[in-house]
């Protein structure tokens, strides 16, 4: 039997963003965003509110980067969920983060996560909230690379957050091959 819960924003697994953009003067700021993925070939999409620093200061750049968040980084992470850069003006530091300058978008890329995606603002919607950028470049740490030159999530831990309990699940077991285990059914 099935319990029903109503109306919730309850979807798994919900990536852990870090959205990152310079402002005006090339300070870097960042937030954590639980709200977004994919949006098409090429473009990510996020719920990002305009009273954010880093929704403001994308908006003026046009560009921002969207980092994995991990399990060895969560506390940081987390941080700057928590935290304002309206209120806090070296978040950025403060969560023991670096910028390095993105080589393919005015904005800045965290040392510290492994993965991230470089994008151009392509959208947004002030009533929806709803952020549209199209992704130039996507890079990684040779660390985090399999034999084959990809990225292992395994090596990644990227983590999710479980909105349905508030906390933070790090991915990383396979359990099957995609586009392949279905054909046993054919």
């Amino acid at each position: 039997m099935r319990k029903n819960f109503g109306k919730k924003t309850w979807l798994y697994p919900m990536p852990v963003l870090m959205v990152a953009a310079y402002d005006e003067e090339g300070k870097p700021n960042v937030m954590n965003a639980a709200w977004g993925g994919i949006h098409t070939d090429d473009m990510v999409g996020i719920c990002l509110s305009e009273g954010h620093k880093t929704t403001q200061n994308i908006l003026k750049t046009g560009a921002f980067t969207v980092s994995m968040a991990t399990a060895d980084q969560v506390v940081a992470c987390d941080y700057v969920g928590l935290v304002s850069g309206n209120k806090e003006p070296d978040k950025f530091a403060k969560a023991g983060f670096h910028a390095v300058k993105s080589e393919f978008v005015n904005a800045p890329v965290i040392a510290e996560l492994p993965m991230t995606l470089e994008c151009e603002l392509v959208s947004y919607d002030k009533e929806t909230n709803h952020m549209v950028g199209r992704i130039v470049n996507v890079s990684a740490e040779e660390d985090i690379l399999d034999e084959n030159g990809m990225i292992s999530p395994a090596k990644l831990r990227p983590i999710v957050y479980d909105s349905c309990n508030h906390d933070y699940l790090v991915l990383g077991e396979k359990v099957g091959k995609a586009f392949s285990d279905g054909k046993k059914l054919k």
